[in-house]
């Protein structure tokens, strides 16, 4: 079952992204480096609780 899961850069802590996930075969937080609009540049981005 695919779950939507919102993204938050590191450095900025601002909610840039929503993506969606299977929680059965990846039951760990995502860990993604994208662009970050208001950094200009790209970052870590983290799921959120």
């Amino acid at each position: 079952m695919r779950e939507k899961v919102i993204l938050i850069c590191e450095e900025c802590l601002s909610r840039n992204y929503t993506v969606d996930k299977n929680k059965l075969s990846n039951p760990n937080r995502m860990v993604i480096k994208k662009f970050c609009k208001k950094c200009n540049k790209h970052t870590v981005h983290k799921e959120t609780k």
